[in-house]
Order: structure tokens, then sequence, then C-alpha cells
């Protein structure tokens, strides 16, 4: 299942003979994804029904910032349970999710990478939060200005706790 904004698009991929991956498109649906495109490299480049395109990956805490000639999209990827529960969920809205890092999970602090008045780039590694002995590393989503740093390594921390204050 693959959410995109809020529509939702039930797809089946298959391993091909190559490495990659065959992407079947939603039923009633035509078209042909083409990629040789990793998860975790910031641009995709492939083709969609023959039209080449280039597009933007970014990390979000809701999935995947996609953005392609000046539209922009939040992809999920999720397997039809998750799909499932995730539709039961209620909404989360932030109003102030741009000026704060919070903690994903309930872990401790282990490192934090940037300080107050640190400019920091979108990517760029600002905080490691250990949680059931896997460390979890906060990068942030867009360029800022570090207001003030909130944790310190060795804290406690439940999810939703602040560990970064922006500009």
């Amino acid at each position: 299942m693959v959410a995109i904004d809020e529509e939702r698009f039930e797809l089946a991929a298959e391993r091909r003979a190559d490495g990659g991956l065959a992407v079947k498109p939603p039923r009633g649906k035509r078209g042909l994804v083409a990629s040789d495109w990793r998860p975790g490299e910031p641009i995709w480049t492939g083709e969609v029904s023959g039209e080449t395109l280039i597009v933007q990956v970014q990390r979000a805490d809701d999935g995947l910032r996609l953005s392609c000639r000046g539209f922009a999209v939040t992809a999920r990827v999720m397997a039809p349970h998750v799909a499932a529960l995730a539709a039961r969920a209620p909404s989360r809205q932030n109003a102030d999710a741009d000026r704060y890092v919070r903690c994903p999970i309930p872990g401790t602090v282990v490192a934090i990478t940037v300080a107050a008045g640190h400019k920091v780039r979108a990517g760029q590694p600002l905080a490691i939060v250990e949680a059931m002995k896997m460390e979890n590393v906060l990068r942030a989503e867009r360029e800022a200005t570090v207001a003030r740093v909130v944790a310190e390594p060795g804290d406690s921390l439940a999810v939703d706790d602040v560990i970064i204050e922006f500009e």
C-alpha cells in the first residue's frame, strides 16, 4: 500500500532477475515505472510511462517527501496490515513541527551533534536516540538555525519530548 498525501494506492512489487523491483500499477491504472534508484538516495531518476522524471527525495517523519517540477507530496509505503491500522489511527497535526526536533520513540539520548547558533542543512545529523538497543539518527528536514538544545546525552525521553528548538 502506498499513501500519497491522503490518497491510497494498492501496488504489487516483484523482484526482477537484475535485482531491481517491478512495480505493478493500481487496478484500472496504466503505466510503467522504471528506475535504478535505491532507498536512501536523495534523487530519484527514472521513467514513468515513457516520460523521464527527476524527483528530489527527502525523509520526513511521516514517510518520504517527493518534490518534482514545483509540486511536493508525502509518500508512505506500508504493508497491507500496517495500512489498515494507519487508516484507523487519528491524524496528528503539529502546528509547530518546523520549530522542534521531537523524540520519535521512548529512548535515551546518546549524542547531540549541534549547539545553539549552529546553522544546519537538510539531512544533517542532529541527535542520536537509542531505543531497544538500536541507535536512531535524527536528521534536519530543512535548513535552519538551532535556537537551543533542550536535551543532553544520557537523558531518558518519552515520545514527543523536545530535543532541539530552531529559530
